[in-house]
């Protein structure tokens, strides 16, 4: 058993982490010493360490909530762990098309602005009035 340093330390995840996941119930409450102070098992820090790596690749707390249920389901299918990855991995290419074509928008403003002395600036023009960027992108809203 370690207290929770040990555990943050050993896992890559901060103690602050350890203790929100833990309100959280994507991990037990770590056991009490006589002292009080949260202790962890092996156990514990694979859970953590499975977070960790699920939060890398950019899962949801939600989706890293039924990833450890599958993991931890011996009988589950390998096709319900499958259709969520690809489920994720379909919202980050909607996110990096997103990221690309704002990218794009801002490249058209920032090759349009002649970034010398004088006043008018096309970029700021383009962030004043949506319509003047040479590629609209819709916003998060």
């Amino acid at each position: 058993m370690m207290n929770i340093g040990q555990a943050a330390a050993a896992s890559g995840v901060s103690a602050k982490m350890i203790r929100h996941y833990e309100g959280l119930g994507l991990i037990r409450p770590g056991a009490r010493s006589a002292a009080g102070y949260r202790l962890y098992a092996e156990r514990d820090l694979h859970a953590l360490r499975f977070i960790r790596q699920a939060r890398v690749l950019g899962f949801s707390l939600e989706q890293i909530r039924t990833l450890l249920s599958l993991w931890q389901d011996q009988e589950r299918s390998s096709a319900d762990v499958k259709r969520l990855a690809a489920s994720h991995m379909a919202e980050l290419d909607e996110r990096i098309a997103s990221l690309q074509a704002m990218r794009a928008a801002l490249a058209a403003l920032v090759g349009s602005c002649a970034g010398d002395q004088r006043p008018d600036c096309p970029i700021l023009a383009g962030l004043a009035e949506p319509g003047r960027c040479p590629e609209h992108v819709p916003g998060p809203d």
